[in-house]
């Protein structure tokens, strides 16, 4: 195409019409092969524009251009009634007539694809039109492609596979059997959605699963399995609703048909080669799926409804329909061993998605899956929540992402045609909940719900359609909630005309039963023999459950690390510190590149810097940074870092990605170039990645990516630490709670840029002050220290809060983040303007040999050598105290005034800070902070200073220092920054200021 715009654009209007038309002509074949073409001329949308203009120069010449006019004159278009096969007309009349006929018939079939699943029969009921538009299309009706009930009965030749199966072996249909045909594929209890897809292949294989005659025929077998699934779906849950008549379980009781939809995705997947599922779903219908396709031990499911049931481990816990699970089981039906885990989920609808795909990801690279042929996810969605969470499209988005890819998702939406109380003309503006699919070129699949055989259908099209494209694909169960939002929950109230529909409403099992008995697949005898024996399993396993007396949460992880925690001392934690050689050999590689890599001049003067570094035996932030994960490299420990620009870096530092300057796409990341370079050490894989645009769905997909391996390190950095209160639920739910909530350990690290240094507002606080409210620890504990003190309070906080200001201290940070025998979450508020701040770069002393993290940075000038003499003891964290010492030289009181760095200020080092405070006997105590009073770490900090000073015997009071209490983070006027600074600062260095 690109060709023939070039060749052409020089030539005059007409010229280019003329080319065009002998181009488009030239590539139409006669009737006699035309069956052979992959692309005739009726398919082009060029077709349709020179029909137009031939049947308008055929009326009156002079109404087109006379570039056309002399076209069509001289003989040289070759009309449709000379390609479509029909009978000899003895008039130029006639033979146009049946051109037209036969295109007409091809735009029938086209409108059907298209439209048809419109007025598809899909509300099991009948009381709504799934996409929210009760008239039919016009495209629809025969006289809108020039056809009367005349011509019912007459015979017309099909298009080739090109464009339709609905023929089969035959060429000619009548256009009534050509309208019965279209009904049952695209208007019936299935709608298909898929011409919305940009590519003829994929949409070619969507039409030759659904048009090929005959194709969706059950045998008897397949029958008797789907009867058999539904029997143990309904009756789970009127076994649950018998026995804890008034718990909340959330069932699935009006679509039951998901349990052999999801199990025939399972088997079919399991066919082409696949061994583990991840599954993603919300609480409705979590139970089920847990006992019927995971299947989980049902005593382990009905024992969670006793209420006397005792806490063996460690944990709060959490409501039986947000747990998770792994387990292995055999697959029946292709007789493989498979794995299916159940992802832990809150009940933030749809956060759990980009955390199940985290998990799929990484699963898929443990085990060398780089197509996702051994590893798939599977993600359920609400109605009313696909369409109106935000964060499924942000997830959706990472569908084809390189970085982010699971190489297909199967999408199934529950859909209640209601969000709990609320009716989908008010929660949607789009016509499906679905439509969010159509953005990446997914086919929606739409099937009512209450027609097993049509939803198993089309789930083994979808299992088929993801392990041939690796593609998403969405399949939509239009059905019912017979309860309301729960079991306890009235809906009469506010559904009133939906709920006197469902009280009348057949179960689909009952339903589907009396089919096949009408037909003679099964008897009656064998439909209740059925129910009987999964009736006589229930019981069983609730017999059984009564002798389970205590809940063990870990029990119920979805991603178990098998023998990570064995023969390790929880209170001992590895050195940090590594040799010097290694730390010189690392230095020198991060700062090399490759003689034939032509890089940006200021890159090559980043790195000749590095090298000069490296020769001082010195590291700045990033040097520290790079030498970090390349330790852990080279000892075997993979690396993840992911967020947006983190490549570069946001403020230009980091640039473990280095790009040729004149050849496009050529890169070089030195930390996936360490082979050779330590003999006997293999290195692990390193990967830097830009993510999309999102804070929520990649920061989700982090977490689920740290839950697969404990000695995978992985890292997100915000583009500044602020916006990651953009991804507030997955830090709610998951980061900060996930152990207590669901015993799972993480070791994720958050990396969120933060520094007043009057950017404004939006680019200067990562809001500490949540991150440390939501800290386990008591700030009136009880104080016993000993030499586990420190490793004790890692152990039981819930996760690490660090301001750290020098890259020694980072590095040895990270690198605990690995060595630690346990795993939890920390999160840095990381550092911008000292980036680059000589006096904040560190020596190579501070890394080598028995070097560890420093909980607190104590004094260590002139003011340390005469503790006695000092009058000011200043607390602190991060980029101010920088700024302190400045002052503090500038206006001479090194002597006086002792600063103090907290570099982990959750949990709090009650310990090291005693011994600070005893050190200097004769001073006052401040806490001083660049963030506002009622902002950054005071709030925290305070009440824990005041209680170990009440533990010292001492009644000091602790002087805040810093911003006044304001609603906004920052000032937005780089001058009045500057003012708030010194207002505060100037008093900071004076010990009479108290």
């Amino acid at each position: 195409m690109y060709r023939v715009k070039t060749f052409i654009s020089g030539l005059s209007k007409s010229q280019t019409l003329g080319i065009l038309l002998q181009r488009t002509c030239a590539s139409v074949q006669t009737v006699s092969d035309r069956t052979q073409t992959t692309n005739s001329f009726l398919n082009g949308s060029s077709s349709v524009y020179t029909e137009s203009m031939y049947e308008a120069w055929l009326q009156d010449p002079s109404s087109v251009h006379k570039s056309w006019d002399a076209y069509f004159r001289h003989g040289e278009f070759a009309s449709p009634s000379q390609l479509a096969p029909h009978a000899q007309s003895s008039t130029s009349v006639d033979t146009y007539k049946q051109s037209q006929e036969y295109y007409h018939v091809q735009s029938l079939i086209r409108s059907y694809q298209e439209r048809g699943h419109k007025i598809a029969h899909l509300d099991p009921l009948g009381i709504n039109s799934a996409d929210l538009d009760s008239e039919s299309p016009k495209s629809l009706m025969l006289s809108f492609h020039n056809f009367g009930e005349k011509d019912l009965d007459r015979k017309f030749y099909l298009p080739d596979d090109s464009v339709t199966y609905i023929g089969g072996e035959e060429k000619t249909l009548t256009l009534r059997e050509i309208i019965r045909r279209l009904e049952n594929i695209y208007c019936k209890h299935i709608g298909i959605e898929y011409t919305h897809i940009n590519n003829e292949e994929q949409t070619r294989w969507i039409r030759e699963k659904f048009e090929t005659p005959r194709i969706r025929e059950f045998s008897r077998e397949e029958k008797h399995v789907t009867l058999a699934r539904l029997v143990r779906s309904q009756r789970f849950e009127e076994f649950l609703s018998t026995k804890w008549t008034s718990e909340k379980r959330f069932g699935l009781e009006g679509c039951e048909a998901l349990i052999p939809g999801m199990k025939t995705v399972i088997d079919r997947s399991t066919e082409f080669g696949v061994e583990s599922f991840i599954i993603g779903m919300p609480h409705r219908g979590r139970l089920n799926v847990l006992a019927n396709v995971c299947r989980k031990p049902l005593e382990n499911i009905f024992c969670q409804f006793d209420s006397k049931l005792n806490e063996e481990d460690e944990g709060s816990g959490d409501v039986k329909y947000h747990l998770g699970m792994s387990h292995h089981r055999l697959n029946r039906v292709t007789n493989k061993e498979i794995k299916v885990a159940v992802v832990a989920n809150p009940s933030h609808l749809e956060a759990v998605g980009p955390v199940a795909q985290g998990k799929t990801r990484h699963e898929q690279e443990c085990v060398g899956d780089h197509e996702g042929k051994r590893v798939m996810s599977i993600l359920l969605h609400g109605d009313a929540a696909f369409s109106g969470q935000g964060v499924v499209y942000e997830t959706l988005h990472l569908s084809d992402l390189p970085a982010f890819t699971t190489h297909g998702t199967i999408h199934i939406v529950v859909n209640n045609q209601v969000g709990f109380t609320t009716d989908p003309r008010f929660s949607r503006s789009s016509p499906y909940p679905t439509d969010v699919g159509r953005v990446i070129n997914a086919p929606i699949f739409h099937v009512n719900a209450d027609y097993p055989e049509e939803v198993v259908y089309v789930c083994k099209v979808a299992a088929e359609w993801r392990a041939t494209f690796g593609k998403d694909v969405v399949v939509d169960l239009v059905c019912y909630r017979r309860n309301g939002h729960n079991e306890n929950d009235n809906p009469y109230v506010t559904q009133p005309i939906m709920y006197k529909a469902i009280e009348k409403q057949q179960p689909v099992m009952e339903k589907y039963a009396d089919e096949l008995v009408n037909s003679g697949v099964v008897t009656k005898e064998d439909y209740k023999n059925e129910i009987e024996k999964y009736d006589q399993i229930c019981k069983k396993a609730y017999d059984d459950s009564k002798g389970i007396l205590v809940n063990k949460n870990s029990e119920w992880l979805d991603s178990p690390w098998g023998d990570f925690f064995v023969n390790k001392d929880q209170m001992k934690v590895a050195p940090t510190g590594i040799p010097e050689d290694v730390v010189q050999k690392l230095g020198i590689q991060s700062s090399s590149v490759p003689k034939d890599l032509k890089i940006h001049s200021s890159l090559n003067r980043v790195l000749k810097a590095r090298m000069k570094m490296i020769e001082d035996r010195t590291v700045d932030w990033a040097l520290g940074e790079t030498i970090a994960y390349m330790s852990l490299l080279i000892d075997g420990y993979p690396v993840r870092l992911s967020g947006q620009d983190v490549e570069r870096g946001t403020f230009s530092h980091r640039h473990h990605v280095i790009h040729d300057q004149m050849v496009d796409k050529k890169t070089f990341c030195p930390l996936n170039n360490l082979d050779g370079l330590f003999e006997g050490k293999k290195p692990a894989p390193y990967t830097v990645c830009n993510s999309s645009l999102s804070e929520y769905a990649v920061l989700g997909f982090e977490v689920g990516f740290s839950q697969v391996d404990p000695n995978c390190l992985v890292l997100w950095e915000a583009q500044f630490g602020d916006f990651a209160n953009t991804a507030q639920p997955i830090i709610d739910q998951f980061i900060s709670c996930g152990q207590d909530k669901w015993v799972r350990q993480l070791g994720l690290v958050l990396l969120l840029p933060h520094g007043y240094e009057g950017m404004g507002p939006e680019h200067s606080s990562a809001r500490l002050e949540r991150f440390l409210q939501m800290s386990n620890d008591d700030p009136s504990q009880e104080l016993k220290f000993g030499d586990d003190f420190a490793m004790q309070q890692l152990h039981d906080s819930n996760w690490f809060v660090c301001n750290i200001s020098t890259p020694a201290n980072y590095f040895h940070a990270i690198r605990r983040q690995i060595l630690l025998p346990f795993r939890r979450p920390l999160v840095n508020m990381s550092p911008k303007a000292i980036l680059r701040l000589p006096e904040a770069r560190s020596s190579f002393d501070e890394l080598i040999g028995d070097t560890e993290f420093q909980r607190i940075i104590p004094e260590t000038g002139v003011a340390s050598e005469n503790p006695k003499g000092v009058q000011k003891l200043v607390f602190c964290t991060g980029k101010v105290y920088y700024e302190i010492a400045k002052i503090r030289k500038v206006v001479e009181r090194e002597h006086q005034v002792a600063v103090v760095r907290v570099e982990q200020i959750s949990p709090f080092p009650y310990d090291l800070i005693r011994d600070e405070i005893a050190k200097y006997p004769n001073a006052s105590i401040s806490w001083v902070q660049e963030e506002h009073k009622n902002m950054g770490a005071f709030q925290y900090v305070e009440p824990r200073l005041r209680h170990l000073l009440n533990n010292m015997g001492r009644d000091d009071k602790v002087k805040y220092e810093g911003r006044f209490p304001a609603a906004s983070t920052a000032a937005g006027n780089k001058q009045l920054h500057e003012q708030e600074l010194d207002a505060f600062m100037s008093n900071v260095c004076n010990p009479d200021f108290y």
